[in-house]
């Protein structure tokens, strides 16, 4: 015989899935990968940020009369070492502000994946896992 306990976890996993808990459950799994696609996209800016970073200090130590290359597109330009260092804080400054709204964006994707997990688990317990 079954204890109380057992009953109870046996009934649960019988949940019927309804659309809307379908309709939660398809939202939860498009925000994990968009979640999962903004990490990706936080991690190669913040090493375009690096690389950038590290030429202004190498730049630091180059003649201030002389020309460098600076990649404009696909093509290299020389460029005084004024104008590029200048060149290279504006595109830090840039990656910043998108460093910044991408992480605004994320916080508000796991905000709303957290909401869908309390309100999933709530109805279906163990019986689903919504663990990434």
């Amino acid at each position: 015989m079954l204890s109380r306990e057992e009953e109870a976890a046996v009934g649960k996993d019988d949940l019927e899935v309804r659309r809307e808990d379908q309709d939660k459950i398809n939202k939860f799994s498009r925000l994990h990968q968009r979640e999962m696609l903004l990490e990706d996209d936080l991690k190669s800016r913040a090493k375009e940020k690096e690389d950038l970073e590290e030429i202004s200090n190498e730049l630091e130590l180059a003649d201030e009369d002389e020309k460098v290359p600076y990649k404009l597109g696909d093509a290299f330009i020389m460029l005084p070492l004024p104008e590029v260092q200048q060149l290279l804080s504006k595109s830090t400054e840039k990656i910043e502000r998108s460093v910044s709204a991408t992480e605004n964006k994320l916080g508000d994707i796991r905000e709303e994946m957290n909401s869908l997990k309390v309100e999933l688990y709530a109805r279906f317990g163990k019986s689903i896992n919504l663990e990434t």
